[in-house]
């Protein structure tokens, strides 16, 4: 399932006997990968794994380290791995990028355990990415880390640029600060409000725009920088991810009234959390009730 000149091909560890029977690449229906690729971005809708060849119409191929088909991926021998084959992949069809789903796949390839995400090694002009694992055997790994991990490679694979935004951790006197719910088909996140910053707007202007928009918040003084952050990710168009600076506002609590029609804008609620509160709530960033604990005390 390849062709000259793709955006990325993802490589397999190997076929399980469920994809081995269906001919297709991760075909166990319980395996992520499909969802995945859909849910970062990458593909344009969520393909089966009987329309696998359809994908190279999207500049996307799927090949896999290994082709011997075992139970699992714990019964391959080092000489299953062919790592001639996929630096000819590299030289002949100069894929954009190789992705491998999966640790194990680049270690049976390249004989060392990696991180995830980029690499430093590449083959020829094509580079490399690490991905978590989509088996259902690395149930291990939640879906939010792994769709992490794809839309990171979505937005760096893009070619798009940075688009900077600013944020507010927008906390009260009684240490509750206000997030906003956002959602689609595959997952749920909360967020400190703000969004992207407009051409020469400075973080304060864009961050009062943003705050009374959303919010309906106009009188308030800016607190200190508290982090900064960046995510690769594909949600704004044009765009292949956010840089964005937080900073503190504390106020007096107040009733929400947003300028803006936030359903409009795919925020589903808005509501003044504790950190407590926050407790097996997915936030953006993960530990986003730690970062507000120690905001709160400040």
């Amino acid at each position: 399932m390849l062709a000259p000149g793709l955006r990325i091909v993802f490589v397999g560890i190997n076929p399980g006997r469920v994809s081995a029977a269906a001919a297709a690449h991760f075909a166990n229906p319980r395996n992520d990968f499909w969802r995945l690729l859909h849910a970062a971005r990458i593909t344009s809708r969520l393909y089966e794994p009987a329309e696998q060849f359809e994908l190279l119409k999207e500049g996307i191929g799927v090949t896999n380290a290994a082709y011997r088909t075992t139970p699992g991926s714990g019964d391959l021998r080092r000489g299953d791995f062919d790592v001639a084959r996929l630096e000819r992949i590299a030289e002949e069809l100069k894929p954009q990028w190789l992705a491998f789903v999966g640790k194990e796949a680049y270690r049976g390839l390249f004989g060392n355990r990696p991180e995830l995400g980029e690499q430093e090694r590449t083959l020829g002009e094509t580079r490399l990415f690490v991905l978590p694992s989509t088996s259902p055997a690395n149930a291990a790994v939640p879906w939010a880390e792994r769709l992490r991990w794809f839309q990171t490679l979505a937005g760096v694979a893009s070619g798009l640029p940075w688009r900077d935004g600013v944020r507010a951790a927008v906390v009260d006197e009684r240490g509750r600060a206000l997030l906003m719910r956002y959602g689609n088909e595959y997952s749920t996140w909360w967020i400190v409000p703000g969004g992207g910053k407009e051409e020469g707007e400075s973080d304060e202007a864009a961050l009062r725009r943003e705050l009374r928009e959303e919010l309906g918040l106009q009188e308030f003084e800016l607190g200190p920088l508290l982090w900064f952050r960046e995510q690769h990710f594909l949600d704004e168009p044009g765009f292949g991810g956010q840089r964005e600076n937080v900073y503190l506002v504390r106020v007096q609590s107040f009733e929400p009234a947003p300028e803006l029609d936030l359903a409009a804008e795919g925020c589903h609620e808005l509501r003044w959390l504790t950190p407590d509160d926050m407790a097996g709530l997915p936030t953006r960033p993960d530990d986003l009730a730690e970062r507000l604990k120690s905001a709160s005390g400040s």
